[in-house]
């Protein structure tokens, strides 16, 4: 009988332990990005579009999936490094002080591969009345 009790416990002691580490690695795995709007108003002379400005701030491991927008977005990165994929395209790493431009329609991604948070700021043109993107799939 005491043959038997020890490797149950064992058993259980694993079954155990990946089920909490399962836990905290799907917890870990989808960090939120914090979004701060500034405003969004008509577009002078243009009342079919919005323009936008925010503050974007991703913490280590966090990212989207691609997706495109209705409009164009313009990124300016203000501390540490975003990691930008263009479908089909290599990855660019972008730095704190520099940017990038996102035209109407590119399927994109952000990511922040790095071990700190980053943050940029977004300024957009889009279309008004209609989401601000549309996930992509392939």
């Amino acid at each position: 009988m005491n043959k038997l009790i020890i490797p149950a416990a064992i058993v259980a002691t694993g079954i155990i332990a990946a089920s909490a580490w399962s836990q905290q690695a799907t917890q870990q795995a989808a960090p939120k990005f914090q979004n701060k709007r500034y405003f969004t108003m008509p577009l002078e002379k243009d009342p079919t579009r919005e323009v936008g400005l925010q503050s974007v701030t991703m913490p280590p491991g966090s990212g989207n999936q691609f997706h495109r927008h209705p409009g164009d977005q313009w990124t300016a990165v203000q501390e540490g490094e975003v990691t930008f994929t263009v479908q089909g395209k290599p990855p660019q790493v972008l730095k704190a002080g520099e940017h990038n431009y996102v035209p109407r329609g590119t399927v994109h991604r952000q990511q922040n591969l790095t071990d700190k948070p980053a943050r940029y700021i977004e300024m957009r043109i889009f279309d008004k009345d209609k989401p601000a993107s549309e996930a992509v799939t392939n």
